[in-house]
């Protein structure tokens, strides 16, 4: 009977046994936590030992070595993603995007149909300046981006002591009492789940902490702004402490070959005449010592200044030149691709100009543009609005004694203009309010009106009443 022929690995031997480790530690800490928390709950999963599952059965059928290469891109761990950020090409796709989504600004208005006076939204605008919101939006993001999830709190002073157990209440906001924004790293708070988020699949707040304890204090959610970086299934949230996957877990493979690639171009090109010799192979075996200095010769004259003599009879020597015509593309292309995984374009990570795969950048900068959006929307729009909802009722409201009243925030666009693009669509607009006006819809004193409120219009500064008192002159 012949010998049964053993299974051939995907990967060398020397790493697969890693790999195996890897990918069984990965699924018995997930699986195991996973039934420890049910268990921890109403007794849910009781009996049901999710480590008694056959691996084959686990796996669906995939071959082991491919899905141990997948278990190796688990949560690396928060302390990992910190040391890892600190490379140069990861913490700029970490920080980029946070300083781009708010280059441009944003405006704040009154929303709720009340007439408010200037000088309360202006008011409202310089306390961003006190409480260092630009800093704070930065930070929320890139950090968020470092470790997959990063948590805001709002500083209140107050003197209930459960004012933090207790859901968010923006009446118990008081004069004075806001302090400011505090943001804690993951490693230093710990999720709670009570519950309706612990027991039943089906409720809205499943396996969503309801509480975070930070310093020993019970913190309820609806006081902190979460972000989280992409979401993962249920089965993994406990591993990824309730948040997403974070972007250096995402790029650090890829960074690391894009790296090596270009660290190899500089030996390349020191390296790239291969010098051959061809010798009495048994002689040189039998005198060592002269090959051997035969050899430092040949490197001690091996520049392109000196002349190297051979033995024309006993000798022959040629050299090989390795072509380097391509070897930036295939270093930019690395590069790209860890552009690519971070969701930001290579010119903005690089500063140079895209390669190898003969893009023109367009449809780079405007995903480029959708990914700020989403961050915008997702990430910078909460922390703002708490932030102004809090900070009406602290500072400004009491100030100028007024009811509190509620804030909209919009984002000024992304793209900035050119002077000749800025008259263009000056002009359009002009057209447009000049049919309007001959139609009968407006007259010139709305026109006026409106270049006067468009700060883009040059005509912002104008006094509409220094126009009315003339109009009434002329009458």
């Amino acid at each position: 009977m012949g010998k049964k022929k053993k299974k051939r690995d995907l990967f060398p031997d020397h790493i697969q046994k890693t790999y195996n480790k890897t990918l069984r530690k990965v699924i018995a800490n997930t699986f195991q936590k996973t039934a420890d928390e049910f268990r921890s709950a109403d007794g849910t999963m009781d009996g049901i030992d999710m480590m008694s599952v056959p691996m084959s059965y686990q796996v669906g059928g995939m071959s082991e070595s491919q899905l141990l290469w997948y278990g190796s891109q688990n949560f690396i761990g928060f302390q990992s993603c910190a040391m890892i950020a600190q490379n140069w090409l990861v913490g700029k796709a970490c920080t980029v995007p946070a300083k781009d989504a708010i280059r441009k600004g944003w405006e704040v208005t009154a929303n709720d149909g009340n007439d408010v006076d200037p000088e309360v939204l202006k008011e409202l605008r310089k306390l961003d300046k006190k409480y260092k919101i630009n800093k704070n939006l930065v930070e929320l993001v890139k950090f968020g981006r470092v470790f997959g999830i990063r948590v805001a709190m709002f500083v209140v002073d107050s003197t209930d002591p459960k004012y933090y157990e207790n859901p968010f209440n923006a009446d118990g906001i008081v004069k004075g009492s806001y302090k400011g924004i505090s943001q804690i790293d993951p490693y230093w708070i710990t999720p709670e789940l009570s519950g309706d988020s612990v027991t039943d699949p089906s409720a809205i707040n499943f396996y969503e902490p309801t509480y975070w304890m930070i310093s020993g204090r019970r913190v309820h959610r609806s006081h902190l702004v979460i972000v989280r970086g992409d979401e993962v299934a249920d089965i993994l949230k406990p591993t990824y402490l309730y948040g997403g996957v974070s972007v250096p877990q995402k790029i650090y493979e890829r960074v690391y070959a894009a790296e090596r690639t270009a660290n190899e171009a500089p030996m390349l090109a020191l390296t790239k005449r291969t010098k051959v010799m061809k010798v009495n192979m048994e002689d040189a075996t039998a005198r060592p010592d002269d090959f051997e200095a035969r050899l430092q010769k040949t490197a001690y004259y091996a520049d392109n200044y000196a002349v190297f003599a051979v033995d024309k009879e006993d000798e022959d020597f040629n050299q090989t030149d390795t072509a380097l015509g391509d070897l930036d593309v295939t270093i930019m292309t690395q590069y790209q691709l860890v552009a690519a995984i971070a969701n930001v374009p290579a010119t903005k990570l690089l500063g140079t100009s895209p390669k190898g795969f003969g893009a023109s950048g367009e449809y780079e900068e405007a995903n480029y543009r959708e990914e700020l959006e989403s961050i915008q929307a997702f990430d910078l729009m909460p922390l703002l609005d708490r932030h102004y909802e809090i900070v009406l009722r602290s500072d400004v409201c009491p100030k100028f004694g007024i009811d509190p009243f509620e804030v909209e925030v919009v984002f000024n666009p992304l793209d900035s203009l050119t002077e000749i693009e800025q008259a263009e669509v000056d002009d359009k607009r002009a057209d447009t309010r000049t049919k309007y006006a001959d139609m009968g819809a407006i007259d010139g004193a709305e026109v006026r009106e409106m270049l006067i409120v468009d700060k883009y219009s040059g005509f912002n500064g104008v006094s509409l009443e220094e126009h009315d008192d003339e109009q009434t002159d002329e009458e």
